[in-house]
């Protein structure tokens, strides 16, 4: 199995899919628990709600599972959000803080420097080239991270997670403008919104930002509930509730390639 796809286009728009993979090696496979071969906190479908919405934007996915090596956290296992509980860059729990690898299975140093090197590395050498690339092209290059989350997790944040979690790491990750168009078709979709909330945006997200020099990112944590007939296995999608996502996501993304030229 390859480490990333990607798939090319010509929009000054580069769309980023660290946690849709589902592929675990069987060496590693045969060491999660019961529960880590549920593979629960698989960002679902992401993939297929933003397919095909708009023409000539580039992807770039992931296709290990999170499990394996999570390609939206710091190489040096720096934690994203100080203080503040969340997942490692090899998880040893679920989201529910609930253990995924068999006893005395946990990954070790040498195999999480493995996994560097084998999964996350390539991941991010081929987000980089495309940011690249389509920044030579166009002059800007903007990645917009596409993530999910189930929307009650209390291990993680209280209450009910809004559909829309914008994340722009207050306002360093991209132009004014981009974070508020962005935010405007969320709010005037009606959905639940927050902008730079519990998810500020990643390891990604920060990492690539140099709006400065024509690169400017920001992360959407879609509330699974927006899209799935139920937040549980088998976390089948729901059409209906795509499709009206689907309705949304689109003009956002139109919105991004329209304003790239204006900031290049």
């Amino acid at each position: 199995m390859h480490p990333v796809t990607v798939t090319r286009g010509d929009s000054p728009l580069v769309l980023g899919f660290p946690h849709t993979g589902t592929y675990v090696p069987d060496d590693i496979r045969a060491r999660l628990n019961p529960e880590g071969r549920m593979l629960r906190d698989t960002d679902w479908h992401i993939d297929s709600l933003y397919r095909d919405l708009i023409p000539g934007i580039t992807c770039v996915a992931a296709n290990f599972h999170r499990y394996v090596i999570d390609a939206n956290r710091d190489p040096d296992g720096a934690s994203l959000y100080p203080g503040q509980t969340t997942t490692g860059l090899v998880p040893l729990n679920t989201f529910d803080n609930t253990p995924i690898w068999a006893e005395g299975a946990e990954p070790t140093e040498a195999d999480i420097a493995q996994r560097l090197a084998d999964w996350h590395r390539p991941y991010h050498a081929a987000l980089e080239a495309e940011l690249a690339r389509v920044k030579a092209r166009h002059g800007i290059a903007i990645l917009y991270d596409c993530h999910s989350i189930r929307s009650v997790i209390p291990w993680l944040f209280d209450g009910t997670l809004p559909d829309f979690n914008i994340g722009s790491d207050s306002g360093a990750t991209c132009a004014p403008a981009l974070e508020q168009a962005v935010l405007k078709r969320c709010t005037a979709s009606g959905r639940t919104t927050i902008l730079n909330g519990r998810f500020r945006g990643g390891w990604t997200t920060r990492h690539y930002a140099t709006p400065a020099t024509g690169i400017h990112t920001i992360q959407m944590e879609l509330a699974q509930s927006s899209h799935l007939a139920r937040e549980t296995p088998d976390f089948a999608l729901d059409p209906d509730k795509s499709d009206s996502l689907r309705a949304v996501l689109k003009p956002i993304l139109q919105d991004l390639i329209d304003l790239a030229p204006t900031l290049a």
